[in-house]
């Protein structure tokens, strides 16, 4: 489906399939992320992740003491395969991450899926597996999993990493902590002092 026809698909509440630099995406709007955990069958206790096109449409939702502390991570690895955990309020986290004052956020380094977030606006996201299946590397086997939803053409995609992202939470100011160990080393997390309570 072409990217036109497929944020359409995304507005209207639908769910799609899209590429990355680390794994395929499981994808659809924030207000619609609900239907993530019904296909994935993922406890709703594991949190989406938020994508977007631009560094600023994430940074802008978190705290200025995290936002400070995130932007040279943001210039330094995205687009890239690194999550920040940062804190935000409001509906945004509720939709993605239940119950919880945090949202995992990343600008993926894949042109295709990145010039569609451009278009769509930020998209609640995660690996396009059933919760508990090893993670689809392609197109293909994405599709495999969910028959159902379109896929961002065009095909092949880009290759991926086939490692997950590094996710790192910032707890305090200065202080970040290694929640994922995935494709990219951050070192950051070595010269971060320990983080008190």
């Amino acid at each position: 489906m072409s990217a036109i026809e497929l944020v359409r698909h995304l507005r209207g509440g639908g769910a799609a399939l899209l590429p990355t630099d680390t794994l395929p995406a499981l994808a659809a709007v924030p207000d619609h992320a609900a239907q993530i955990w019904t296909l994935k069958q993922r406890p709703q206790e594991k949190p989406l992740i938020l994508m977007a096109a631009q560094a600023d449409q994430l940074l802008a939702l978190t705290s200025e003491d995290a936002r400070i502390d995130a932007q040279p991570l943001a210039r330094r690895f995205w687009p890239g395969a690194l999550t920040l955990v940062l804190p935000v309020q409001g509906r945004l986290t509720q939709s993605l991450n239940p119950g919880q004052g945090t949202l995992g956020m990343r600008i993926p380094d894949c042109d295709l899926t990145r010039a569609l977030l451009m278009q769509s606006g930020p998209l609640a996201t995660t690996s396009a597996n059933p919760s508990g299946a090893p993670p689809s590397q392609n197109a293909a086997e994405a599709a495999a999993a969910f028959p159902d939803l379109p896929l961002l053409a065009p095909l092949p995609w880009p290759q991926t990493s086939g490692l997950a992202s590094t996710v790192i939470g910032w707890k305090s100011p200065g202080c970040w902590q290694l929640l994922r160990q995935g494709a990219v080393m951050v070192d950051v997390i070595e010269r971060s002092p320990p983080c008190s309570g």
